[in-house]
């Protein structure tokens, strides 16, 4: 049971540094070059998605030193896309997804306070989610921020229907090998300032 226990530790362990040398690169990076690397990826992202128009988006509003999705959202409105974000339930749920009009008052909930859509704002099933990340391969594996909301988001939509995950963070960000675990659900692209590019993880 000890060596069970260990070895459980380890892949944890593993991400734990990973995501702080990560975190402590794109914290590095200072705002004026974030902001300039915000622009050159929403170029990216709007490039690789290709025609959307009709399709519903899921961004994410930035905590702390994130990437900026403001620049993607404008470029994916003017292709007519519908934009959604997500909107926590509980530390153990799946994320839900509310219509995010251009017009809407965004509304800090919860203990980060992060924005989301009014509650009386539709609620809709996102055909590709944006996803954040602290840390990323080029397999497509990322880690998170260690509580699970999109792995757990993206298998049970996987399950229902076509979606595509895309990771979308700064390219400091990525590291050698990240240590996969069951649980985990890569993405199906990695959009970064300097690039996107597809992967193959998952079977």
């Amino acid at each position: 049971m000890a060596s069970e226990d260990a070895a459980g530790e380890r892949p944890a362990a593993e991400k734990k540094r990973l995501r702080l040398l990560a975190l402590g690169r794109r914290a590095a990076m200072g705002p004026e070059a974030r902001r300039a690397a915000s622009e050159a990826a929403a170029r990216h992202g709007a490039a690789a998605l290709g025609d959307i128009s009709g399709l519903t988006v899921s961004l994410f509003c930035p905590f702390r030193d994130e990437i900026d999705t403001a620049p993607l959202a404008a470029e994916l409105r003017a292709r007519r896309a519908r934009l959604a974000l997500p909107v926590i339930l509980g530390r153990d749920r799946p994320l839900l997804f509310r219509l995010w009009r251009a017009e809407d008052v965004l509304i800090p909930a919860g203990a980060f306070r992060i924005p989301e859509p009014p509650a009386d704002a539709e609620e809709v099933v996102p055909d590709v989610l944006m996803v954040p990340l602290a840390a990323f391969d080029r397999r497509g594996y990322r880690i998170g921020y260690g509580a699970g909301f999109y792995d757990r988001t993206l298998a049970l939509l996987r399950v229902r229907r076509p979606v595509r995950g895309l990771g979308y963070a700064f390219a400091c960000q990525e590291v050698e090998e990240v240590p996969a675990e069951p649980h985990d659900e890569p993405v199906d692209m990695m959009i970064t300032e300097r690039e996107s590019f597809s992967v193959t993880a998952r079977p």
